[in-house]
């Protein structure tokens, strides 16, 4: 538990010509857009649309078919899609935004690393004073960004001591703006139990972790939307000790599912947090490069402390990551919906490059290709349909799209091989992405004498 703790107060802390013929006026959106003779990955149902143009107006689809009864506009831009693969753009449910308050190149970076990756779309899971101006820029086109949905600051210990506490502040967020409510450790069940009831009166939808004091089956009976980083699953079936007993495994999955209630199992970086992966393995990450050095520096000096603590067995930290691993595997099995999240940045998750740390967990829990792109497109704007239509490619639904040079359902790995990144409208090739990359990393090497 003491390990979980400090992870979790890490976590809280830690907190765009192009070879296919664009140019900056085709980035920028001015024009119509058509990708033409693309293999689209609609994400309606598990199919591939051969030699399609998909043409784009602003920051919606307006029309999908074969290319050879596409009619492009004159003046419209043109993508060749070179037989490529066209699918909706990502979204990363457990995701955190800088304040407003960093460095204005820290922030850019980590807005535009999400989008290198494909990530289109993020779900900002700490807020903090000024961030809901920061999300108006964002969506609106003014930064280059992904489409922001942001939580307030959270619920915990730190900011809640009591019921009518719990209540105000709820109420305060709702006047706000804010998108969600953030719940954190710490929570006695009379302050939660308040905060349930009044968001549910004034509309608010809550997520995050499960208070000890609360526990995953309360919390799922008073209507908690999301449970992130799979909390309260091992605690609720000593996960910790041994092997899981079946029959309270299916249990609580069958509760999760009739509670109508989502998972974001940040598997990957949970694995990291508990000491179930090597310090040497991280330090491998070649992502590690687009980080500030005292960053990466930090997260090496947490993690050796977590592997050196008198405290750290790593048995049982290997034994809990292959039960997260099997709770996952029977959610999934049961019926229970999943929403990708890597909870970028954190230790050793860097936005975007994290989803290629996530996908080879999900998908030795049994999730195909097919079904871990669902978790980050259809799924997102399903969750999100009350505020915007995306997540799939359809007529009508907002232009977040991603080129990929090989077919994703059948091998994952070819999510890491982007021809071109489309937020709400906006064409970035692969060309000018690798650029800016360069320009993050150049920043972050050693100066040499």
């Amino acid at each position: 538990m003491r390990i979980r703790m400090k992870a979790i107060a890490l976590a809280g802390s830690l907190l765009i010509a192009s070879v296919l013929g664009a140019t900056d006026k085709h980035s920028s959106g001015a024009a119509d857009i058509a990708f033409v003779h693309v293999n689209v990955i609609p994400m309606t149902s598990e199919r591939v649309l051969q030699d399609h143009t998909v043409l784009v107006r602003g920051d919606r689809i307006v029309e999908i078919g074969p290319s050879t009864r596409v009619r492009v506009p004159e003046g419209a831009v043109r993508i060749e899609g070179h037989g490529n693969y066209l699918l909706p753009g990502l979204g990363e449910m457990h995701g955190h935004i800088p304040p407003p308050q960093a460095p204005s190149e820290y922030l850019e970076a980590v807005l535009f690393l999400y989008l290198s990756n494909g990530i289109t779309t993020v779900r900002g899971m700490l807020g903090a004073p000024g961030q809901l101006e920061l999300r108006e820029r964002a969506n609106r086109g003014e930064l280059l960004s992904p489409t922001l949905y942001l939580a307030g600051p959270s619920f915990s210990d730190a900011s809640i001591n009591s019921p009518e506490e719990a209540i105000a502040r709820v109420r305060e967020q709702k006047q706000q703006g804010w998108d969600l409510l953030k719940i954190h450790p710490g929570l006695t069940r009379e302050e939660y139990d308040a905060m349930a009831r009044t968001a549910r009166e004034v509309g608010m939808r809550w997520v995050g972790h499960v208070p000890a004091a609360v526990g995953i089956v309360h919390a799922l009976e008073m209507g908690q939307e999301t449970i992130d980083h799979l909390d309260g699953y091992i605690e609720y079936l000593e996960g910790d000790k041994g092997p899981l007993d079946r029959a309270k495994l299916e249990d609580i999955v069958r509760r999760t599912r009739e509670a109508g209630a989502w998972v974001v199992p940040t598997m990957a970086l949970w694995e990291v947090l508990i000491g179930a992966r090597t310090l040497e393995t991280l330090l491998a990450y070649p992502e590690l490069r687009y980080m500030p050095p005292q960053m990466v520096e930090n997260w090496t000096r947490a993690h050796r402390a977590r592997l050196e603590s008198p405290n750290y067995n790593r048995e049982r930290a290997e034994r809990i990551a292959a039960n997260r691993k099997e709770i996952l595997r029977a959610l999934h099995r049961g019926g229970v919906r999943i929403l990708f999240g890597t909870d970028a940045p954190q230790q050793f998750s860097v936005p975007g490059f994290s989803i290629h740390r996530e996908i080879p967990v999900l998908l030795e829990c049994g999730l195909t290709p097919y079904e871990i792109l669902k978790t980050a497109t259809r799924h997102v704007g399903e969750y999100f349909r009350h505020k915007d239509r995306f997540g799939t490619i359809e007529v009508g639904a907002r232009a977040d799209l991603i080129l990929v040079k090989g077919n994703p359902l059948s091998n994952a790995e070819n999510l890491k091989h982007l021809a071109g990144v489309m937020v709400r409208g906006r064409w970035l090739p692969e060309k000018e992405i690798q650029e800016r990359l360069e320009r993050i990393a150049v920043r972050h090497r050693p100066t040499t004498p």
